[in-house]
């Protein structure tokens, strides 16, 4: 990657310069002394060559080394430092924990220290955390003698301000990046030159399970945001539905594939971000060894140290910011851990509390959190009544705006307690949802009488959701009932005037508390079908309409009915709604419809009357009883 004939002669010239930098490895080795706190790169800058002869300098004098404290955010390859061997010459300490340290912090033989990200700066600068040798790796240094931190500045370049020696593994693989991450040859104690690959990220997810939640997010990500992605399964599949935006802009910590490849294909230029603008902005990147290519002295890309990309109150000034994490564990109150599974510690608090809280800070900011439904082959729901006992609650229920699985998303923001566990039990996955909804009445989180209905006829039918445009040009969409929608149902109801209350209802009663809500909020969809109509305006989606029929027995007919809100009629919205309940009755093999409709509502008979239906009518009580047959399409 840099290392071509320029460098090369640079390097000469510079080791004709600094002589006593040019050392063999195990000459810088014998620098480290008793009870030293040893800092390693982090991640995929992981120097492995330093820490591969390291072992052999402790295997070959056991002596050499007591009592070392190894300080490191991530490790993704080796970790001599934690292994039960070794427990004499170190002591890990992981700001965050990889699969390679996960088994030893959990049997005590090494530690863990909750902290975010953007702290850990502040405890080298402050003394807090002293570091006596930094173990990193860099670019072959340019005609200046500058070299790059490459793909991990994050912590990295603080720590090696603070550090009494630095060892540095020259990497000619190291792509050199733009940004804060440059160490001058001067500050350095010594220079190890060894060539290797450098460490690559990749984690496989069943790919539809993040396909189906990459689609649910796309939908919540603008043209022109600056988003935030974090690491883990999803995030690739989550990008990869991103294809079809314009302008996304990016401040994030992590830079990886799938934000590369929507860098390259156009869709990401930072063109409307608030900071830096035309500059995408991150901490580290972990990825393939193509991403890498792709950042060498890339103009595009400038990393800056973590403190700076990790602060809250930077990231509140991009307007537009929307933060997708992930998590481990959410409950029905709206508390996500991403560091353990209960008293388990799996890996760190991370930046993604970093993330949230800032883009909740944000003028028009988001946060979205992704999690598959399940665990362990599906054995396992991801959505709990409560968190685990001994759980670290990474985001608490102030941080979350939407959280998004496969089925679905639920939109907790401002709501209380019973609605957001209506809304993450809409989202799990289906043969869980009883279990939760019992579990949820027997700690008072929702209605004792909840009602709910198990099996297929209780799923919730994705597919039929739609967009339509009525005659009037408005655009809106409509999808079927949600369990979750009771406030929603119950607020649009209330809206109605006494008139549209009546006509639809053909009553006086005016009240719809929580127990005649459950009605039309818990259906068989296999035998009924309550669609909603959706319209944005100012920014957000107002249900404008209701439509639903119910099948009636053995007669292959249902009874129909529909309401719009007084503000919105007159707009084409009912005709929509009729249409596309025709078109979902006859895909059920239905007949017909059926429909009572009072003398006065003339617009409802004219609208019924000009469907095509075969119409037949007869008054009974001040009330039209209508049969609609289906017609055969000519």
């Amino acid at each position: 990657m840099t290392g071509n004939k320029e460098n090369t002669t640079a390097l000469e010239q510079l080791r004709k310069q600094y002589p006593a930098k040019f050392v063999p490895v195990q000459t810088a080795l014998k620098s480290l002394h008793r009870g030293d706190r040893i800092f390693v790169h982090t991640a995929c800058g992981e120097p492995q060559f330093l820490l591969k002869s390291l072992v052999e300098h402790i295997e070959s004098d056991p002596k050499a080394l007591f009592d070392a404290e190894v300080i490191q955010v991530w490790s993704l390859g080796l970790a001599p430092y934690a292994q039960e061997k070794f427990k004499h010459n170190f002591r890990h300490n992981s700001f965050f924990i990889g699969n390679s340290t996960r088994q030893a912090v959990n049997a005590g033989l090494a530690d863990y220290t909750p902290i975010f990200l953007s702290e850990i700066p502040r405890l080298f600068s402050r003394g807090h955390v002293p570091v006596d040798v930094a173990l990193i790796q860099a670019s072959c240094p340019d005609p200046h003698g500058y070299m790059s931190l490459g793909v991990s500045v994050d912590i990295v370049k603080a720590a090696a301000e603070k550090a009494q020696t630095i060892v540095v593994q020259v990497n000619p693989r190291m792509p050199r990046i733009h940004g804060d991450g440059f160490i001058h040859i001067s500050d350095v104690d010594f220079l190890i030159f060894h060539e290797e690959p450098l460490l690559e990220y990749k984690d496989e997810l069943d790919n539809d399970v993040a396909d189906r939640i990459g689609k649910y997010v796309s939908t919540l990500i603008e043209d022109g945001n600056t988003i935030q992605v974090g690491y883990g399964c999803l995030p690739n599949a989550i990008l990869s539905n991103l294809t079809h935006k314009k302008h996304l802009g990016v401040h994030t910590e992590l830079l990886g594939d799938g934000l590369v490849k929507l860098m390259q294909a156009g869709v990401i230029d930072n063109s409307k971000k608030t900071l830096n603008r035309g500059k995408t902005i991150a901490t580290f990147s972990m990825g393939s060894a193509e991403t890498y290519d792709f950042l060498h002295d890339n103009p595009f890309i400038q990393f800056k140290t973590v403190d700076y990309t990790n602060d809250p109150r930077i990231i509140a000034q991009h307007d537009n910011m929307t933060a997708i994490n992930s998590a481990l564990e959410i409950d029905l109150t709206g508390q996500a851990t991403a560091e353990s599974l209960g008293k388990v510690f799996y890996s760190g608090i991370g930046g993604q509390a970093d993330f949230m809280r800032g883009a909740i800070l944000a003028k028009k900011g988001k946060t979205i959190l992704t999690i598959p439904s399940t665990a362990e082959n599906g054995e396992i729901s991801r959505i709990v009544p409560f968190l685990k006992s001994g759980a670290g609650v990474t985001l608490n229920r102030g941080d979350i705006h939407y959280v998004v699985t496969e089925y679905g998303i639920a939109y907790l923001h401002g709501k209380n307690i019973r609605e957001r566990a209506m809304e993450l039990i809409s989202i799990a996955h289906p043969k869980f949802r009883p279990e939760l909804i019992r579990k949820a009445k027997k700690r008072n989180l929702i209605y004792q009488d909840q009602a709910f209905i198990v099996g297929k006829a209780g799923e919730y039918p994705e597919k039929v959701e739609t967009y339509r445009t009525t005659s009037g040009g408005l655009e809106i969409f409509l999808r079927p009932v949600k369990i979750s929608d009771e406030p929603l149902l119950k607020e649009f109801f209330y809206s109605l005037s006494d008139t549209s209350l009546q006509r639809r209802f053909i009553s006086e009663r005016k009240d719809m508390p929580h127990e005649r809500l459950q009605e039309f909020v818990v259906i068989d969809y296999t035998s009924e079908i309550i669609l909603l109509a959706f319209a944005h305006e100012e920014d957000r989606d107002i249900l404008v309409g209701l439509g639903q029929y119910a099948i009636i027995g053995s007669t292959h007919t249902a009874d129909v009915a529909f309401v719009i809100r007084d503000d919105h009629q007159e707009l084409g919205i009912g005709r929509e709604l009729l249409r596309y309940l025709t078109l979902l009755a006859k895909k059920q093999g239905l007949l017909g419809f059926t429909a009572d409709v009072i003398i006065s509502n003339s617009r409802m008979m004219r609208l019924f009357e000009s469907m095509g239906f075969d119409v037949q009518k007869h008054i009974s009580d001040g009330m039209y009883e209508m049969k609609m047959t289906f017609l055969e399409s000519k």
